[in-house]
């Protein structure tokens, strides 16, 4: 079992059941999925980009990543329904505690001039997404065989009800929250 979870039921679930007063172990709120996703607009005039993107994307998450298709034609970005723009993964159980122990205490800590991640990127129903601008934060890059400089974005989905429970989670889970 990963270090994050441990502390997830050992320490964490006390406290959460203290702030909130729940009277069923149940109504705790947890960590349900980790969703990365990396949009790549570029991939519709160069198809090899996605390739690169699919690679470092599997050597982040250490888990294999779809490639993600267009829904509708939009004509003035010469986009078409079914043309592979951009590939996601959805991490769960033991893989999604490694990998959010890793962002937290190793990839944020390599942004320059990190002050804190907002603490209003929720989205009224306790999950928190996260703007990523970079993927050489992460140590399983290699600076020298990256081409282009890719963003992505990450979701924690969680079982919580509202905004304020999924913080307080996130928060006892050592989420660096902006003061």
């Amino acid at each position: 079992m990963s270090r994050l979870k441990d502390i997830y039921d050992s320490e964490i679930v006390p406290k959460l059941r203290k702030d909130f007063a729940y009277k069923c172990c149940m109504e705790i709120p947890r960590i349900e999925k980790i969703v990365v996703n990396m949009g790549l607009g570029e991939a519709i005039q160069n198809i090899k980009i996605l390739d690169s993107a699919t690679a470092e994307m599997n050597a982040i998450t250490g888990q294999k990543s779809v490639i993600t298709k267009a829904k509708k034609s939009i004509a003035t970005f010469k986009l078409r329904e079914g043309m592979p723009i951009g590939c996601m993964v959805t991490l769960r159980r033991d893989r999604m505690y490694e990998f959010l122990d890793r962002l937290m205490n190793v990839s944020l800590a390599r942004v320059r001039d990190f002050k804190g991640v907002s603490g209003k990127a929720f989205d009224g129903k306790g999950n928190y997404t996260l703007g990523i601008k970079e993927q050489l934060i992460f140590p399983e890059i290699n600076y020298d065989t990256v081409d282009k400089i890719k963003g992505m974005n990450i979701t924690i989905v969680t079982s919580a009800k509202t905004d304020e429970e999924g913080k307080a989670l996130l928060k006892y889970l050592g989420m660096p929250f902006r003061n």
